[in-house]
Formats: C-alpha cells, sequence, structure tokens
C-alpha cells in the first residue's frame, strides 16, 4: 500500500479534544500489556544485539521498563536512556545520547538499534543520521518528525520544559530528514497527542509505516506495538524486509511507505 498524501504542515491540526480524551485508554493498555505477557515471552528469541531506548516527553525511564523487559526476556541487551527526565535536548543531552550509544556499540562489538518513543524518537532517528556506522535500525512510537510541532497538543509544555522555541524552520528541516538505516514508524490515527500525519515516513526501500490501534501515552505498553518492535528488531539489516501485514495481522495492522528496491534505483 503506498504512503498517503502528506498535508502540507501548515494545513496540519492538533488532535482534536475527543481523541485527547481518549488517552484515558492508556492503563487499558498496560493491562493488556500483562495479560498478553506470557503470549509475547514466546515470540521467537531475537540475537542478543544492544537495543537502547529513548522515553517520551516529561517521561523517564520507569516508563520504557515494560519494553526493555520484554526485549530483555527475548534475548536482547536493552539500555534505557539514562538521563532522567526528558526535558528536550537541553545542554548535553545530545552528547550524552552519542556517548551512550558510542560505548554500548563499544561494549558489544556491534551496531545498535534505537527505539524512541515520542519526542525520544527525535533523538534515536537524529543519532542514526549522525552516526549510522553504529546504528542498526529505528523504531519509533508515535514520534512527530514531519509536519510543524504544533501540530500536537504537547508544544506548549515542550516550549516550557526545554526553554526552546518550536518554531525552528531549520530544525524542522532537519528533522524530517530520514535516517540512512531501515527505520520503522509505528503510529495510531487515534492518537490523541500527535497528528498521525507528522509520523509518517516517505516512501524509501528501507523506511516502513506500521499503524496499530493505540493512545499515544500507551503506545509503549501496547501489546500490538511491542508484538511489531519485536518483528522489526529480528530483522537483518543486510536483507531486510518490511513488516508483513497480510494473513492474521491484517485485522491489526495497517502498513505504509515502503519504495521496492529496484523502483529506488531506476532499475
Amino acid at each position: 500500500m503506498p504512503a498517503p498524501p502528506l498535508l502540507h504542515p501548515a494545513d496540519l491540526k492538533a488532535p482534536p479534544p475527543w481523541l485527547w480524551l481518549m488517552e484515558g485508554r492508556a492503563p487499558w493498555e498496560y493491562a493488556a500489556l500483562v495479560v498478553s505477557m506470557p503470549w509475547l515471552r514466546r515470540l521467537p528469541p531475537g540475537d542478543g544485539h544492544p537495543v537502547i531506548v529513548f522515553p517520551g516527553l516529561g517521561a523517564a525511564d520507569m516508563t520504557t521498563a515494560p519494553l526493555r523487559g520484554l526485549l530483555e526476556t527475548l534475548g536482547y541487551s536493552a539500555y534505557p536512556w539514562k538521563q532522567g527526565f526528558n526535558f528536550g535536548p537541553r545542554d548535553g543531552v545530545l552528547e550524552a545520547c552519542r556517548h551512550h550509544l558510542r560505548r554500548t556499540a563499544d561494549r558489544h562489538g556491534g551496531k545498535v538499534s534505537l527505539i524512541g518513543w515520542s519526542l525520544g524518537g527525535l533523538y534515536a532517528r537524529e543519532l542514526a543520521k549522525e552516526m549510522p556506522e553504529l546504528s542498526r535500525c529505528v523504531i519509533t512510537l508515535g514520534t512527530p518528525f514531519t509536519g510543524h510541532p504544533r501540530a500536537t497538543n504537547a508544544w506548549r509544555f515542550y516550549e516550557m520544559v526545554s526553554g526552546q522555541d518550536v518554531h525552528d524552520p531549520a530544525l524542522i528541516e532537519q528533522i524530517r530528514g530520514t535516517p540512512p538505516i531501515p527505520t520503522t514508524s509505528i503510529f495510531s490515527k487515534t492518537d490523541g497527542v500527535v497528528a498521525w500525519q507528522c509520523s509518517i515516513n516517505e516512501a524509501a526501500p528501507q523506511t516502513e509505516n506500521i499503524e496499530v490501534h493505540a493512545s499515544h501515552i500507551g503506545m509503549g505498553m501496547n501489546p500490538l506495538a511491542l508484538y511489531a518492535i519485536a518483528d522489526r528488531l529480528q530483522q537483518d539489516p543486510l536483507h531486510w524486509h518490511p513488516f508483513d501485514a497480510r494473513g492474521a495481522r491484517r485485522w491489526f495492522y495497517k502498513t505504509t511507505g515502503h519504495a521496492p528496491l529496484q523502483a529506488a534505483s531506476g532499475v
């Protein structure tokens, strides 16, 4: 399925109030994770490669503990970001992220997968752009990397806690760029914080978008999202294939944004 046409950034609006109210289902998503954990733990084991997980705006490593716990159970070496609450790229934050990635890659002698929830996904994408030689893949959850930051219901909070103005055209254009490694965006059209169009990768050979039924606040605990993450981490970057939403999966997932290699190369 081709990626849906993107609206002009100026035309994107933050999710309406009724979707914001639906964020109250996040505790139910956590309950669903608890119930489904025995099944998720029986997924095929991973290869043990390292994974760094970045939390969302105003959140800390505690919020990513369920996801990291599942990854550890599946055999991966999952690491928190280790910088307390995520209040934006304040002084020293980005450099600490770079150091964390270098140290993790050195410790394991191989590339690191980067997973980011909401704002955390921007760290994951930018690190992969800066250091693709250390990055295996990028997976984001409800991350607004295209469109204007004001197409979210969190931009005022971001400005308050980060001390930064969201209207920075140069930075917005930089963030839109896609990492040169396998990149997956998991998003929900019922996201009450981020306009879902802001989380759509343009079609490219190693990019994809996976739609799930989830809230923004609960996406990192949503069993459907975690299943997709586990599936993506199993991909060999040298023989990467997009998420297969056929068969029974078609009832739970929709995918867009993948361009065949031969089409991209003009062959």
